[in-house]
């Protein structure tokens, strides 16, 4: 699934994100620590894995999520 970084938190490594539907989702720390990123931008096009409705794992947009 894709997204639009809509804030980013450097300190706490987490952050929310718009789905292409205006849905707002957050992400923890987990999730970003689970890609390769170092720090995303507003307004950046991410894929997201998600399990049970939560975010667990985001990376850029042009970077395949990883099978569970």
């Amino acid at each position: 699934m894709q997204a639009t970084v809509r804030s980013f938190d450097e300190d706490t490594r987490s952050g929310t994100v718009f789905l292409d539907d205006g849905t707002v989702l957050e992400f923890g720390t987990a999730a970003f620590d689970a890609g390769p990123l170092r720090l995303l931008r507003t307004g950046q096009r991410v894929n997201l894995g998600m399990t049970g409705g939560r975010i667990t794992y985001i990376t850029l947009s042009t970077f395949p999520v990883p099978s569970p």
